[in-house]
């Protein structure tokens, strides 16, 4: 045994399939010497300062029932480098190092010269990075073979959807609205029980209403995410926005609940805690409009992006909420509210960091009344007039605060 106490240290995870025992731990003429019943795929030695100790990470192997003339216990996963890999420690009684390490022809046994040391030379050895050494390659143990692969083509990325037409007057700097009628293509959306309309094809119905009652004002440009019956993936829907420079976003919308007597318009802006259960509910309903078509891809920003950004997002979400408030102030002569009209869900579609953007759920489909109102011209028209004042007041106010 000589001046060592030998500790077997060894992760908690599984071991890969194919994996060596350590069958024995051996001192003798100034050597140290590991027996496996198999194949490993290498080893690495480092020193340990604090009580002095040396430590070998044996890639590919179990602790085995090891033999020596120390005794053994497990240390657990938290030394080990990884979820395949054995760690034994030395605990050295006086400094020394290893050198010389070299696995056997076939690969079966690893061996160290153990050589004192001053403890200074073993402070300085032990700011060394680690030794990495590799059996012969003929005799490294192999991953384990697939079994069986499944491959998917996902084909080419698509291209960037096309940027909409902007209707009105031909003055860039007039303020630009971006309004998004909701569905669309093979989602439908809500359907009226009693009349059986579709929710894609009232919100196109609105959002042309409220373009036209906004061109005809002169006083801001406007453009459709959607002007006939197609799908858009719902980033691309906040995507279009923020890729034209909007200077405001509204998404229409029209709800649904099992209870028929559910009525009246509200309006949603941003927020990660949504403000009830039901606007969760609606939050996770309109989500999944991602599912059949949508990719989420991210990436990680820097620390300083990350703040940024996030000053930017709560300033936006402070201009919609108080777009919200001016838009069912001035949509109520022409429409009827719901008694808590302003929301919070987190919709991905109001997720534009740097564009306000409200979603504007206009009434309830599945009631007879508002199904009928949202349907019909005239109740198309007190929507787009509402939210017309509302847009003309705001940026009259944008334009009064610089």
């Amino acid at each position: 045994m000589g001046p060592f106490l030998v500790l077997l240290a060894a992760t908690l995870t599984p071991a890969p399939a194919i994996a060596g025992d350590i069958r024995a731990v051996e001192f003798g003429n100034g050597e140290v010497t590991l027996r496996f019943d198999d194949l490993v795929a290498g080893a690495s030695t480092f020193l340990l300062a604090g009580p002095d100790r040396i430590a070998l990470d044996i890639a590919g192997a179990e602790p085995g029932a090891a033999r020596g003339g120390g005794r053994y216990r497990p240390r657990g996963a938290s030394g080990a480098a990884d979820a395949d890999t054995t760690r034994v420690v030395l605990d050295l009684a006086q400094p020394a190092i290893l050198s010389d390490g070299r696995f056997a022809a076939d690969g079966r046994s690893l061996t160290f010269r153990l050589n004192p040391v001053s403890a200074g030379e073993f402070e300085r050895a032990a700011r060394r990075p680690r030794v990495e050494l590799q059996p012969p390659v003929q005799f490294r143990a192999k991953p384990p073979e697939k079994r069986y692969s499944v491959t998917i083509p996902i084909g080419r990325p698509k291209p960037a959807v096309a940027l909409p037409r902007i209707d009105g007057p031909a003055n860039p700097r007039l303020p630009l609205v971006v309004i998004d009628a909701g569905h669309g293509g093979h989602d439908p959306g809500a359907i009226s029980p009693h009349s059986g309309k579709r929710e894609k094809d009232i919100t196109l119905a609105l959002a042309r209403a409220i373009r036209d009652d906004l061109i005809a004002s002169g006083r801001v440009r406007v453009a459709l995410t959607r002007s006939d019956d197609r799908y858009l993936v719902l980033e691309e829907r906040f995507g279009i926005a923020r890729r034209m420079k909007a200077d405001l976003f509204i998404s229409v919308h029209a709800d649904a609940s099992e209870n028929e007597q559910a009525n009246g318009a509200s309006i949603y802006t941003l927020s990660e805690v949504a403000s009830d259960r039901e606007a969760a509910r609606l939050a996770t309903r309109e989500n999944k409009a991602n599912i059949i078509n949508g990719v989420d891809l991210g990436a990680h920003s820097s620390d300083v992006s990350s703040i940024l950004l996030d000053l930017t997002q709560r300033e936006t979400m402070n201009v919609s909420a108080d777009f919200a408030r001016l838009l069912q102030r001035e949509a109520s002569d022409g429409m009827k509210f719901r008694t808590s009209a302003h929301r919070f869900a987190s919709f991905v579609v109001l997720k534009a960091p740097d564009t306000p953007s409200v979603l504007f759920e206009t009434g309830f489909i599945s009631n007879k009344g508002d199904a009928e109102f949202l349907a019909s011209a005239d109740g198309q028209k007190k929507v787009a007039r509402g939210v017309r004042d509302a847009v003309q007041i705001h940026f009259a106010r944008q334009i009064a605060s610089q």
